[in-house]
């Protein structure tokens, strides 16, 4: 993992990206009156005209969005992850999903790490939702440069997109030159040889911290970026299952439904081994300063090592 010196948030790299990209090619990006904060407002700054402030009013700003794509424009609806998956649910099932539209939704502020705001504004439960829905693709990048990828994949993607971003600004995983983004398919950070990590989202540089902290220990852990949550890299999940015969996945949503859930379903079908899901145990968020918060959750590095330790020593 390279040296950051400047922490950019996922949601600040996903701002740039659609400043970057709306010079050639012509997308609209509406916000349900939150631009500042999903940074949607750069994006107004530079194209004014493709820009629609829609109000606090999501299930209107997802049906708005799915008229603007059926006419042939691209479309990205922008608002805080809890605000997006539930309030516009009905609207981005039945019309942006059943359609197969191309309508990607920017859903920052994503998980517990939001902080303050508290359970109201932390969506645990929006990767279980979004993944649920019939064409809908689910992807939850880790860094700046991994964000500006997966706006393009999305670009040049059919489909409906899920953008899961974060609020937090967060150390850099990738750089231009070694990340190799590709939709579908996890990256393997870190090799080891006694278990597997398999992560996304902010929870990628704890798991990083985890990895090596416990090779100090002599124990040997293999990193997998999980960007892309639906459709997921089956291929991958069964190779590092037969290499290294214990999975752990590691997420900041509801393990009910989320990424460990997913990982689950492919490792009983064709390579069943022992797995353990970190993440948050079907409880609600609460307010706090997100360090503290991931700390209370059991999403710090610390944390996550302990569990980890307790798992491989359960024989």
């Amino acid at each position: 993992m390279p040296e950051t010196k400047n922490k950019i948030a996922t949601r600040e790299a996903y701002g740039r990206a659609l400043v970057e990209f709306g010079a050639t090619n012509d997308f609209y990006v509406l916000d349900a009156d939150l631009s500042k904060s999903t940074m949607t407002t750069y994006f107004k700054n530079e194209y004014p005209r493709r820009h629609i402030n829609m109000g606090i009013a999501e299930g209107n700003m997802m049906s708005v969005a799915a008229g603007i794509a059926a006419v042939g424009k691209t479309c990205f609806a922008s608002t805080f992850a809890v605000f997006a998956a539930a309030r516009g649910c009905e609207q981005i099932r039945n019309s942006i999903c059943y359609p197969n539209l191309n309508v990607k939704i920017g859903a920052t502020h994503a998980g517990i790490s939001v902080g303050e705001d508290g359970a109201s504004h932390q969506a645990i439960e929006d990767i279980a939702i979004m993944r649920a829905i019939p064409n809908m693709h689910v992807v939850q990048p880790c860094d700046a440069v991994s964000t500006r990828l997966a706006v393009k994949a999305a670009l040049e993607t059919d489909g409906p997109f899920y953008l899961r971003l974060g609020r937090l600004a967060v150390d850099e995983v990738y750089t231009e030159e070694n990340c190799n983004f590709k939709l579908g398919k996890g990256i393997v950070l870190k090799n080891g040889f006694d278990l597997t990590i398999i992560t996304s989202g902010l929870m990628v540089q704890e798991s990083l911290k985890v990895a090596k902290s416990l090779e100090k220990k002599n124990i040997s852990v293999r990193v997998v970026d999980m960007h892309t949550i639906k459709p997921i890299d089956e291929e991958l999940i069964i190779q590092c299952a037969k290499e290294t015969n214990r999975i752990v996945t590691v997420e900041e949503s509801n393990i009910y439904g989320g990424l460990g859930s997913a990982v689950a379903e492919i490792l009983c079908k064709y390579e069943p081994c022992k797995i353990k899901m970190i993440g948050i145990e079907d409880k609600f968020g609460r307010s706090g300063k997100p360090t503290e918060l991931l700390e209370y959750y059991g999403l710090s590095a610390a944390k996550i090592e302990s569990q980890i330790v307790d798992f491989l020593n359960d024989k």
